[in-house]
């Protein structure tokens, strides 16, 4: 790491601890030339995560846009904002963790519903409406019917 006092391009490092939850290491140094000391930052580079849309197109993954979804469909629900901002942060670690850094959207809508079907019915049927886009009532019957029936087969939510 270069010092930035004198640009010499050795340093040891004197002390070392963890930050914001263990994401990022503090690292104070000193120049093995001025002897003057420094403090860096070291984390984990995240590659993008990239949403292939229906249509093809390519955006980068906007976890502010699945929460605010989230958020919507539970209006005016029993379900606090911390379980809405644990569930966010859970769908993002599990979209990090696949493979592929192109996911489709598909996928990470039924990631949401899954999620929402245990946390909240009602928010769960109001997202699907939505992201399955019903064109007609009995396209919602049939939603409500399958959860119906999952429900009655002693599936939990």
């Amino acid at each position: 790491m270069k010092c930035p006092f004198c640009d010499y391009e050795e340093s040891k490092v004197v002390d070392s601890r963890p930050v914001e939850d263990g994401t990022m290491i503090r690292r104070r140094r000193e120049c093995m030339k001025c002897s003057k000391r420094f403090t860096t930052y070291e984390r984990v580079e995240n590659i993008p995560l990239i949403v292939v849309k229906k249509g093809g197109q390519r955006v980068a993954f906007d976890k502010n846009k699945l929460l605010g979804g989230m958020i919507k469909a539970c209006e005016k629900r029993p379900v606090p904002i911390e379980t809405i901002q644990r569930t966010v942060d859970a769908l993002e670690k599990k979209l990090y963790q696949v493979e592929e850094k192109e996911v489709e959207s598909a996928y990470i809508g039924e990631c949401v519903m899954d999620a929402l079907k245990s946390i909240d019915q009602v928010a769960y049927v109001r997202f699907a409406s939505v992201y399955r886009e019903f064109k007609d009532v009995e396209s919602f019957l049939d939603e409500l019917n399958a959860l119906l029936s999952e429900r009655s087969n002693g599936d939990n939510f």
